[in-house]
């Protein structure tokens, strides 16, 4: 075990989101007491701007301006890795990468790759609109020779509303209306799909999805664990 590793959370992306994988850290790491938890410090930056608005309004500066300045304090904290609890988000993770002498643990990369260790070859991404039309998951999904499947312009609507009209408003969204995007998905050829948002993360972790679906927030959950030198709890 690293006793020096510190994890640095970066969140508010949105604070539901944050509790959620926090709480996911806790019961994936193999601890007994608290000394055998992972170090860790949480910057809850509610006031970073909305990514997908800006994203989609070409105004992205401001939120790359906050969240290296967040990044920055959780390093000169002592923070020995960086997290993100935000898909969206990661649309600046090489950027500010380049930035911090920490490692930024991609949520993005990593969950692509446990999705072709999985063989699966057409997987769909379940987002918000920024993170669908920077396409973010489908330049990763290139990269290791898979194919990215986004939601047709009805089913988007149906997750854009789950995303903000729901989770975002502190609601906890029904199974019936993720059945037609489960639905479309599986129309669309997929072979399996990621849970690409956090607010989706939170909408699983209430209402438990099959596992075709792949949950991004548990592929980070795990990585983060691991690269602190910890533990996993067996399943």
């Amino acid at each position: 075990m690293t006793n020096e590793a510190k994890l640095g959370i970066l969140g508010g992306m949105g604070p539901q989101a944050t509790l959620v994988f926090y709480q996911r850290i806790l019961t994936h790491t193999d601890a007994r007491r608290d000394q055998e938890h992972v170090p860790a410090m949480i910057l809850s930056d509610t006031k970073i701007p909305d990514r997908t608005a800006a994203l989609l309004s070409g105004q992205a500066e401001p939120v790359f301006e906050r969240l290296l300045k967040d990044a920055k304090l959780l390093e000169t904290c002592g923070c020995t890795h960086l997290a993100v609890p935000c898909n969206t988000s990661h649309f600046f993770a090489d950027r500010l990468q380049r930035e911090l002498d920490i490692p930024l643990i991609n949520m993005v990369r990593e969950t692509v790759e446990v999705m072709r260790t999985r063989g699966c070859r057409n997987i769909g991404i379940l987002a918000t609109e920024g993170t669908v039309k920077t396409g973010i998951y489908q330049r990763e999904c290139e990269a290791v020779g898979l194919r990215g499947i986004v939601p047709d312009e009805v089913t988007q609507k149906l997750v854009t509303s789950i995303i903000y009209d729901e989770i975002k408003a502190g609601k906890n969204g029904s199974l019936k209306q993720f059945d037609p995007i489960d639905n479309a998905m599986r129309r669309a050829g997929c072979d399996g799909a990621i849970l690409a948002c956090t607010e989706l993360s939170v909408f699983a972790s209430v209402h438990p999805l099959p596992g075709f679906y792949l949950d991004a927030m548990d592929v980070l959950t795990d990585c983060c664990i691991t690269a602190c030198g910890y533990p996993l709890r067996g399943n």
